[in-house]
């Protein structure tokens, strides 16, 4: 009869007995909702022991390869230790490096950590201003390229965090971040697979990482990215994605403005949005990553969705503000 361990005390687990089941029976309380597998309301985290089949059906696959299952649906044959998802919530302290301007209101900022931090590029992680006040920030290195963890950090009219960092934080600064979390990044299962991805604003960050990362690892399908902003000034990091477009067949970069009128043939006029989605057509088969303005974010998940795109294959990162 296999033991559970959950928040360090351990459970009997009854024959062919689900984890849902088990915890929920000796008083523990898992959200759950249909406990049929489907709404994936009670979603846990193997920390350690083998995970059952049928465990991590229709779950994303950048949540299995984090071992996360449902716990209706998983029936141990053996001992395991489980957790409640979690959002990074252990702090450890890291150095800032480095500051740099990428545009009128953004920047970069890279973070140095003496002990590796595991993180897969386009996740994301909290930086803390003090004991109670925190946001979370997308990044955009990538663990086998950067020496460093790097940020985009937009300056939000009377944001708590995004003005500190703005205004207060200098190189060799000491700041507490959390460990990663997020499901936004590259997974190497479909190798041939078309990537769209679609940003705005600091949502470029993730972007850039997951398409560096693609590409490192070897993604032989065709990988398209198109940033947006209102105008020229809006963008940023034009030269290095050029680049990288130049020494990638594979991968293209389209800079695209809204607001006003584009003067220069290395622009495009209009929206991201809805420029991705007319060079692309129909996105059956396409794996699609979307990240910036929540308001964006929420209409291009659905029109991906009625494009083509499979829910399983949209992975979405919307920036959204907090109330200063």
């Amino acid at each position: 009869m296999p033991n559970l361990t959950f928040n360090g005390n351990t459970y009997h687990c009854t024959e062919d007995q689900s984890v849902l089941d088990a915890l929920t029976g000796h008083g523990v309380p898992i959200p759950s909702s249909c406990r049929n597998g489907i709404c994936q309301t009670c979603m846990m985290q193997a920390v350690s022991g083998d995970l059952p089949a049928g465990s991590q059906n229709g779950l994303k696959e950048t949540l299995k390869i984090q071992n996360y299952f449902l716990a209706c649906s998983c029936r141990p044959q053996a001992d395991m230790e489980v957790s409640l998802p979690a959002a990074g919530t252990a702090r450890k302290q890291v150095v800032v490096q480095s500051i740099k301007p990428l545009n009128h209101e953004i920047i970069s900022v890279g973070l140095y950590c003496e002990a590796p931090i595991d993180y897969r590029a386009g996740q994301f992680i909290n930086l803390f201003k003090d004991a109670t006040i925190g946001r979370s920030y997308s990044l955009a290195s990538v663990p086998t390229q950067d020496k460093h963890l790097t940020l985009h950090i937009r300056k939000v009219p009377d944001g708590r965090v995004s003005n500190w960092v703005h205004q207060e934080l200098k190189a060799g600064d000491i700041v507490e971040i959390s460990a990663a979390a997020g499901n936004c990044f590259y997974v190497p299962d479909k190798m041939d697979q078309p990537i769209l991805l679609i940003g705005t604003g600091s949502g470029l960050a993730p972007l850039y990482g997951i398409a560096r990362d693609a590409l490192e690892q070897g993604h032989t399908g065709p990988i398209s990215l198109y940033h947006g902003s209102r105008d020229a000034r809006g963008l940023y990091l034009v030269n290095e994605l050029r680049a990288l477009a130049d020494r990638h067949d594979n991968f293209s970069y389209t800079p695209c403005i809204s607001g006003e009128a584009v003067t220069d043939a290395g622009y495009a006029q209009g929206r991201a949005l809805d420029l991705a989605l007319a060079d692309t057509g129909k996105l059956t088969g396409w794996r699609v990553f979307i990240c910036g303005n929540p308001d964006m974010v929420k209409i291009a998940r659905k029109k991906a969705f009625l494009t083509g795109a499979a829910m399983q294959d949209i992975y979405a990162d919307a920036f959204t503000l907090a109330a200063a």
